[in-house]
């Protein structure tokens, strides 16, 4: 389309989290003119624990981020597992398509990366810039657009084609009708930062602490805990529940967490005035908990698609998956010159992610609806944390590092069920 001003744009993408930003980044750096629209200003906060998985990393390779240790960013190698009275430690799956070891960094200065290298790679970056509205086409009822408060005011973007990247709020698709569905998961983290009076032992750096029963002194809680050891000697701690049902429930998780933080006090040696910030809670809508992904010139990426895990309650993983795809469509979709061509291109997206994730999150449905009990819980890592070649199973499984094409026995057996499991189909959409 011809620039009218320098708020006219190829892709207008709302929302600077990981996936707008890595999307940013991919499609600036193919030639489209790039707008993102940030409603803060960064650094910002985020409830996100920061632990990056291989499949984070391996997208973070893709798209050339650096990630040295003397920038703050932390290796570890995989998880150490507490529960049923037992502790497992559980390497990441060696897998020939991704790397060997995952990362922790604090989540603001992640989101803040990615944000420079998007700008970078030749995006404009809009901070302090609230989106209030969809901008439509008169005739068709096409998303062109966005209204905006900004610090100059109120302003219109314009662009050939809209992404709302924006989290699980999801403001801008919610506004042009597109509903969180109700047959799907929702999970709650709650999360807090703690600087260690003393340095943290050599035994403890390399992993990434899940702890799958939570217990304080009255017994058993519901959810999960996790414990990320971070640069500078600092630890994210949180916990997460699930439910099969579409409320996050904040308040419940962040009283779990509160009763569960002083059972760790002890053992890693801090006290509350060793927290570096108050808790922060977010919800976490999973397995493609809104839809349709793109139809009528609106496409939705992470969170606001719903791309978190069932399993695991992880999304940057996912977001940034979906940021490649989209941008592999994108570029291709924007070079052609008709309109229906380059439509159906767009559609490509869904069709795109369903194969990537479909069978697989119907497998993980399934999965939240036995762990959101704390007694199956409880029986599950009983029984099956003793067993170190289930738990290798259980670990490929639960964090989707599995070859989806040979491998070893588990590979095939994981990837013959998430291909058995029915992908639930995804709604196409037209003007909405």
């Amino acid at each position: 389309m011809p620039k009218e001003s320098p708020l006219d744009a190829d892709v207008l993408i709302v929302g600077a989290g990981p996936a707008g930003s890595a999307l940013a980044a991919q499609v600036a750096e193919a030639g489209l003119e790039t707008l993102v629209l940030e409603k803060a200003s960064f650094p910002r906060p985020k409830a996100c624990g920061g632990g990056l998985t291989p499949r984070t990393v391996k997208e973070l390779a893709l798209l050339g981020v650096p990630t040295p240790e003397d920038g703050g960013w932390v290796r570890n190698v995989g998880l150490r597992v507490f529960g049923g009275g037992h502790t497992l430690e559980l390497p990441w799956p060696k897998v020939k398509s991704l790397p060997d070891y995952g990362l922790t960094l604090p989540r603001e200065r992640f989101d803040q990366v990615l944000a420079n290298h998007a700008q970078a790679r030749g995006a404009k970056l809009f901070e302090n810039t609230t989106v209030t509205q969809a901008k439509r086409h008169p005739g068709t009822g096409r998303v062109v657009g966005v209204t905006a408060k900004t610090e100059q005011g109120r302003q219109d973007f314009h662009a050939r084609l809209v992404i709302d990247a924006g989290g699980v709020a999801a403001r801008l698709a919610t506004s042009v009708g597109r509903q969180p569905l109700t047959n799907r998961p929702m999970g709650t983290a709650v999360r807090a930062r703690v600087k260690l009076p003393q340095p943290i032992s050599q035994d403890r750096l390399p992993w990434m602490e899940s702890h799958l029963e939570l217990r304080d002194e009255q017994g058993l809680m519901p959810g999960y805990g996790w414990v990320f050891v971070q640069a500078s000697n600092h630890l994210n701690i949180g916990v997460g529940t699930v439910t099969s049902g579409t409320k996050a429930k904040p308040a419940e998780a962040k009283a779990l967490f509160n009763r569960w933080l002083p059972t760790l006090q002890e053992r890693w040696g801090f006290s509350q005035e060793h927290l570096v910030d108050q808790p922060l809670g977010a919800a976490l809508p999973m397995a493609f908990n809104r839809q349709p992904l793109y139809g009528g010139g609106l496409m939705l990426l992470g969170d606001a698609a719903g791309l978190v895990s069932p399993f695991t309650g992880e999304g940057i993983a996912a977001a940034m998956v979906s940021a490649r795809i989209a941008a592999e469509t994108i570029t291709s979709a924007l070079a052609q010159n008709r309109p229906n061509r380059r439509e159906l291109a767009l559609r490509a997206y869904p069709e795109r992610l369903l194969a990537e994730y479909g069978g697989y999150y119907t497998l993980g449905r399934g999965f939240v609806a036995l762990i959101e009990h704390p007694k199956v819980m409880q029986l599950c890592t009983k029984n099956g944390l003793p067993r170190p070649t289930l738990m290798r199973l259980v670990n490929k499984m639960l964090s989707g590092m599995y070859e989806p094409h040979g491998g070893d026995w588990m590979d095939r057996l994981i990837a013959l069920a998430a291909r058995l499991a029915p992908a639930d189909g995804l709604r196409s959409g037209g003007t909405r």
